[in-house]
């Protein structure tokens, strides 16, 4: 494990980041461990989490935050999604994705954001293929089980779990605030505790 982890392995460990699918795809073997479960499940590996949250928050710093979508059709995401948006100042869309938000200038709902990021892109199926038919880049948190056609930038981590997403997104806006040089005490204050985050269905 890398001495320079973001935060300790043993949290990523409670928040059962690292715990993935059943399944697994060829896309995703680089970011699993080699390490099985008894039960069939396969394990990411957190060393490759940790380095990519930095690289996610580098990239998605690149970009005017008020330009940046963030999705969640998956319940467990969608508090945790909705708070990671309003702490980086980012637009976000939780529960359904309604058909034509990216690619239908007539529709009420209809936005245009420079990038996309979304809890899972088999559950963000909708947005994600917009967001492809209109040139956006997009970043996802892939668990085993995902593929990465139509993801630029992978996330690896359990993207199904209510502790796991809470940590991930809380993690990842701190990360993209400390990286815009943002954080302040004040800010880690209301950011402290990460079960704020959990999703309550």
């Amino acid at each position: 494990m890398s001495e320079s982890l973001l935060i300790s392995i043993e949290a990523y460990e409670s928040h059962n980041v690292h715990v993935g699918a059943h399944q697994k795809s060829a896309d995703m073997k680089p970011f699993l461990s080699t390490e099985g479960d008894s039960s069939g499940l396969h394990y990411i590996d957190l060393d490759k989490t940790d380095s990519r949250m930095r690289v996610v928050a580098e990239f998605l710093n690149r970009y005017d935050p008020s330009r940046i979508l963030v999705v969640s059709a998956r319940q467990y995401g969608q508090r945790p999604a909705r708070k990671f948006a309003q702490s980086i100042g980012a637009m976000h869309i939780v529960g359904r994705f309604i058909p034509g938000t990216l690619t239908n200038p007539r529709l009420r709902t209809y936005i245009e954001p420079e990038i996309i990021f979304v809890t899972d892109p088999q559950a963000d199926q909708q947005s994600l293929s917009e967001a492809v038919s209109s040139g956006l880049p997009v970043v996802a948190i892939c668990d085993a089980n995902n593929t990465l056609r139509n993801v630029d930038l992978c996330l690896p981590a359990n993207n199904k779990g209510r502790m796991s997403l809470s940590l991930v997104y809380w993690l990842l806006a701190r990360e993209v605030l400390k990286a815009r040089g943002t954080m302040d005490d004040d800010t880690w204050e209301t950011m402290q505790d990460v079960t704020e985050w959990e999703s309550t269905f």
